[in-house]
């Protein structure tokens, strides 16, 4: 679910004079490359901790807690999200600069949504025959989005916020609840918001990293005090922040499931 950037001239796996620092690393939570570092940082483990967090609120909302549903949908969109989306998003562009074969990357999609409708179909014979709209809808837009099907029509930021924020939510409040109640919906709007502030922060932070060459520029203070402008500057709060937002999001989803026990 990333930026898209074609990417020539990768970093060799063995001359150590050739890694890439923290700071030009294609995203800040990125390993060294080479190995199972590669897949470590495929699965973007903040951001896949964050979305999973949704999933996990979603149920804490719902005015009936169902554990078992909740470990099937979690485990659902772990598949779909971590590591379908993800390795369909490395496979168009390589924006995370992987040494992972395109095959393997294709296996991993495959294996991924094919994992994901599995749980949803056993959802299906085992609670409702309203879990098929969710299952054609994840069906549907995890390639629609990562493959910008339809000249990228779904690959904007509100989609990003309704497919990978408001849709693991509901799918989860609708699967635990089976009914809509106002605690669904005012939850669905917070989700989106959050969605779209990490979006925010997430744009810039992409763009500094993959596609700036240098950063020029010089901030003179009221004090008559100087502050020169480069890409670590510029990088440091947004990473932070989105970091952060990450952190709270899970600690906030885990601490209202626990109030509900």
């Amino acid at each position: 679910m990333g930026d898209e950037v074609q990417v020539k001239d990768l970093p060799s796996r063995t001359n150590t004079a050739n890694r890439p620092s923290i700071r030009d690393r294609p995203a800040f939570y990125a390993a060294e490359l080479g190995g199972w570092r590669d897949y470590v940082t495929l699965l973007h483990p903040p951001y896949t901790l964050w979305h999973l967090s949704y999933v996990v609120l979603g149920v804490a909302l719902a005015p009936t807690v169902r554990y078992d549903r909740l470990g099937a949908t979690l485990l659902a969109f772990f598949l779909a999200v971590g590591i379908a989306a993800h390795a369909l998003d490395e496979l168009s562009g390589r924006p995370l600069r992987t040494h992972i074969p395109d095959a393997i990357l294709r296996i991993l999609a495959a294996l991924g949504l094919a994992g994901a409708v599995a749980v949803g179909v056993a959802g299906v014979l085992l609670t409702s025959l309203w879990l098929i709209p969710f299952i054609a809808f994840g069906v549907f837009i995890l390639p629609a989005y990562n493959l910008e099907w339809f000249r990228g029509r779904f690959h904007t930021d509100l989609w990003f916020a309704l497919a990978w924020g408001v849709f693991p939510f509901f799918t989860a409040y609708w699967a635990s609840a089976e009914e809509v109640r106002l605690s669904g919906l005012f939850g669905a709007l917070a989700v989106l918001a959050l969605s779209l502030t990490q979006r925010t922060l997430s744009n810039r932070v992409r763009s500094l990293r993959r596609r700036a060459r240098s950063v020029q520029g010089t901030v003179v203070y009221a004090d008559g005090s100087n502050q020169t402008l480069d890409k670590a500057f510029l990088l440091r709060p947004d990473e932070q922040a989105l970091l952060f937002l990450s952190t709270a999001m899970v600690a906030l989803s885990v601490g209202a499931l626990v109030a509900r026990a």
